[in-house]
């Protein structure tokens, strides 16, 4: 089975690849990631932070393809926020994440007074992929919804709780693995991943491949 290893030690997230997999590829964690040097998310889209995540971590598994994400929520009312700060939110310190329950608490709390037609949100995640230090594609995606007044669910992870995808009248938290797989935003991203990986047959091959994007083009 090819294997891709995920720059990640977030279970939610681990567990949300391996749903968007589906057993077509193997997915593993980076070797030792917990006790890695953090890189510094310092980036202002997703796009930077997923690419500058993946091509540090690509050095630590010679030859193999690693993919890196950078997700987060853009509620409209607030301007776009939290945005590429989703996992910090709630802390005045940047380079620390914040818990999910503080984040959603300070969320709840900056739409208190908005009425449901202002609670429009997405969720966004930009997967990329890189082999030996260097990023060769990079996928999109998006999930609409709106932002509840209160939790609902108790699986999922970060504001999982708190979005509600309007079609199926349930949250992320609410949600299977297999559901949240086909509709969520990093479902989407790695679905796109996993058509151009199966296109170019390169997963766990121990060769380079050549550049190239899932969305029209290598993003920078």
């Amino acid at each position: 089975m090819k294997r891709i290893y995920i720059a990640s030690s977030n279970r939610g997230k681990l567990r949300d690849f391996v749903g968007a997999a589906q057993g077509t590829v193997e997915i593993l964690p980076v070797p030792e990631f917990s006790s890695l040097p953090p890189v510094e998310e310092d980036g202002t889209t997703f796009e930077e932070n997923a690419r500058k995540k993946a091509e540090y971590y690509s050095r630590i598994v010679p030859e193999e393809m690693v993919v890196a994400d950078d997700s987060g929520l853009e509620v409209e009312a607030l301007g776009g926020a939290p945005g590429v700060h989703s996992a910090r939110y709630a802390t005045a310190d940047k380079s620390q994440n914040a818990s999910d329950a503080a984040n959603n608490e300070r969320l709840l709390r900056e739409l208190s007074n908005m009425p449901e037609e202002e609670r429009r949100a997405r969720f966004v995640c930009v997967i990329a992929a890189a082999r030996d230090g260097k990023a060769v594609a990079t996928f999109r995606g998006e999930a609409e919804g709106r932002i509840l007044h209160a939790a609902r669910g108790s699986g999922g992870f970060g504001y999982d709780p708190l979005f509600l995808v309007p079609s199926l009248s349930k949250t992320f938290a609410e949600l299977t693995a297999e559901e949240k797989a086909r509709v969520s935003h990093r479902g989407q991203a790695f679905s796109k991943f996993l058509n151009w990986i199966t296109r170019l047959g390169i997963a766990g091959e121990r060769h380079r491949s050549r550049p190239a994007c899932g969305s029209g083009g290598l993003r920078t």
